[in-house]
Parts: C-alpha cells; structure tokens; sequence
C-alpha cells in the first residue's frame, strides 16, 4: 500500500512552507505519527536542510515573532517555538538525506518528506515496518552512539503499541550496560512515561528482563516487577472511590509531571529499603517531591501489613495520616498489590476522602498563640506538645471545645 500524501495530513501547521529553501525535509516522529494517523494539537516537527538550518529558524521565529533557540551553534541547530508548536531546524548530516536517514535510531523513525515537492523520501523501507507495527533498528551502531536509543526503543513500543524486532531486541539485550553510561536526567525521562502509561508497564518488565534497568535499579528482583505488574489492577479495583482513582492520575505537583500511579510503580522498582531506594532515585535525579514521595510510601506501608486498620487506635490512625498526607492513595495501591483487601483499608479510604473527618482531617480548637495567652506561658517545644495531646483528646471525643482545651492543658501542666 501506498503511503497518503502527507500534505493532506499536515493543515495545522504554525508557518507557511514557503518559508523553507528548496530542498528540506521534513523528518522523524512528526512524519512517523502523520503515517499512523497520529494528530495532536501541538506539534513537534523536525526539519533538516542541507544549508542555511539556523538562518532559516531565525528568519521564520522574526517573520512570525516566535520564541527562537540556538540549540548548537557548531552542529546548526536551531529551535523556533510556536503557541503551538515546536519546530527545530538543523543542518543535513552527511552529503546527502539518505546519510543523514542512515545514521537514526530505528527505520520508522528515518522517513522523510520534502513539503516542496510532496516527495516521501524512505530509503529504509520505514513505511513497511509502520504498516507492520514493528521497531526495527538500523545498525547496533547506531544503538551504541546513544545508548539511550536502547531504553527509548521500549518507549517508543509503549507509546506506539508496537512491537520490538527480535534481531533489534537481541541486540539491545546485549548493549544493555551501555544505558549506566548515559546521563541520568535523559533516562529519567524515558522512564517517566514508562511509568505513566498503562501500556508502559508490560515493556517496564521486557526492560528489567533484557538489562536495561539494573543499572539504573540495582535491587530490582522479579518479585519486584510482579508488585510492578499488579499497579494496573490494584487501581482498577479501587473503581467504587473515583476521587482516590482521580488522585493517582495527578501529578506529584505541578512542575513534576509524574502521576502519583507512576509514584506507585516506581515504588515497586527501588529498594524496600527507604534510604537505599533514596540513594537510587537521587542517582537518577529525582526530584525531592518524588523521592520524599517513595520514601514515605515505603517508610508507612508496614504499618498497614502489621495492623488492620480497625485494630489501629484513633491515635494510632491519626499519626498515620499526618505522616502518608497526599502519599495516602499511592500507599493503598501497594497494600493492594501486596494482598491487603480493600475492604480491610476501607476504613482509612472514607476518612481520607471525608474532608471533615476529625482523624484524617483534624481542625485545631486552638492555636499556640490561643493557649500561650490563656495560661499564660512562653514560646517553647511544650506549646507544640501540648497542641498534640489536645489534638489527640479531640478526635479521641475527650474534648469538643477552647474551654475544654484549655482546662485540658492546665491540668496536664498541673500534672
């Protein structure tokens, strides 16, 4: 079958091709993505021309006042960003296209289109593999100039839904200690949609299988990707708290865009140690968030193992939801996977998702400047310990308001 005409497929873009000297080519994942029948609303192109790559960014960000980036000046590479769409330019590797396409990581990702003449340039049979869903890579070589090409590979399956040619995974099977050299930042990003995405998790346990992450995970084992295999479901099953499953699709923060089901799931890939699992993922250049996150999951899991909810104390609950905070839902997810019921954790569920509930969601009768200025005490560690146990005898019904408080406070001073 033919390829369709990609400039049918193209209507949304952000400048005029005529801004483009004769020949360039669009290539790469924008080109892949239009074959499939791919869209989105904000555009990711890459152009390669043979001459004059910057001074034709520079002249299309001026024309149409966009955001302009030189991103290599000895590599001639330039960036020109839209509202959007990102478009980078970059000089021709080598005499010709065909050079250049040669030196890409996978055949679906090394098919070019000249806008000029409508002209498909596919020296690599690229658009074969596409019709067949495969990730064929063109030389190990390749592979080997940028070992990160092994891992985005898996990616790429993920987010594709394609399968990995078994030559192409035997090779990366045996360059896999080549990811330990590249930089931890480049991986984590693979990772992270990896582990947002549903479909990431099957190529996360091929990754583990086939090397690619023991660098990166040393105290990875297969019980480890089992836990890591049942996230997937676990949230499933949590179908009757839509708040909780909206909760765990949510990034940590805004300017962290790891959900907290990927929290969960790279939970499952570190140690169960907390401080060795804080001593990988700072390796790996996780955010304190993230790490603080994982940690803490891992830190207050136990206590769900050891004691039913239902046999923990009021205090003893409300010590745990000071210390989980926003890591709760992930935290339940993993008592999930490792064979807590829901049932038995339906008691936390409801408090945490009641915003008035007294133990999950205490309101303070009293402030220390409140209790200071009654009993007439200075600033010290007390006032705090002391907000404790009055915080303590409210959820636990001893006492429902400030006079009862402070009488509280005096007798245990008194005492």
């Amino acid at each position: 079958m033919s390829p369709p005409l990609l400039s049918q497929l193209f209507t949304n873009l952000p400048f005029d091709w005529e801004w483009l000297p004769q020949p360039s080519y669009l290539v790469g994942g924008a080109v892949r993505d239009r074959l499939l029948g791919r869209n989105s609303d904000y555009l990711d192109l890459d152009f390669v021309l043979p001459e004059k790559a910057v001074e034709t960014a520079r002249a299309i960000a001026k024309h149409y006042k966009a955001g302009f980036v030189l991103l290599d000046a000895q590599r001639q590479i330039a960036r020109v960003v839209f509202k959007n769409a990102t478009v980078d330019f970059a000089l021709q590797e080598g005499a010709t296209l065909e050079t250049d396409l040669q030196r890409r990581d996978f055949t679906i990702n090394a098919i070019a289109y000249n806008p000029h003449t409508q002209e498909l340039i596919d020296p690599l049979q690229g658009y074969t593999d596409l019709q067949q869903r495969l990730l064929r890579m063109i030389s190990p070589a390749n592979l080997q100039d940028d070992p990160l090409r092994l891992l985005r590979g898996y990616r790429q399956a993920a987010q594709l839904d394609f399968a990995l040619e078994p030559n192409t995974r035997s090779i990366i099977r045996q360059l896999a200690p080549l990811i330990g050299r590249v930089a931890a930042e480049r991986v984590r990003v693979e990772l992270g949609y990896l582990l947002n995405s549903d479909r990431g998790t099957a190529w996360l346990e091929v990754a583990g299988e086939d090397g690619l992450l023991t660098p990166w995970f040393p105290s990875m084992t297969r019980s480890h990707i089992e836990r890591l295999l049942k996230v997937n479901s676990a949230a499933a099953s949590l179908s009757s708290f839509p708040q909780l499953v909206r909760e765990l699709s949510q990034p940590v923060r805004n300017t962290i865009k790891t959900s907290w089901l990927g929290i969960v799931k790279l939970t499952c890939l570190v140690s169960t140690n907390s401080a060795t699992a804080e001593i990988e993922l700072d390796k790996l250049a996780y955010s304190r968030s993230e790490i603080k996150a994982v940690t803490t999951a891992l830190q207050l899991l136990p206590q769900l193992q050891a004691k039913s909810p239902e046999q923990m104390t009021l205090a003893e609950q409300y010590f745990f939801f000071r210390a989980a905070s926003v890591v709760f839902p992930a935290i339940v997810i993993l008592a999930v996977v490792q064979g807590t019921s829901i049932d038995l954790l339906s008691l936390l569920i409801h408090r945490y998702l009641n915003p008035k509930d007294p133990v999950a969601h205490p309101t303070p009768i009293l402030t220390g400047n409140d209790l200071m200025k009654a009993l007439q005490l200075s600033p010290s560690p007390l006032i705090g310990e002391m907000l404790l146990q009055i915080q303590l005898a409210q959820i636990e019904g001893k006492i429902s308001t400030v006079e009862e408080a402070i009488a509280f406070a005096a007798k245990r001073l008194d005492s």
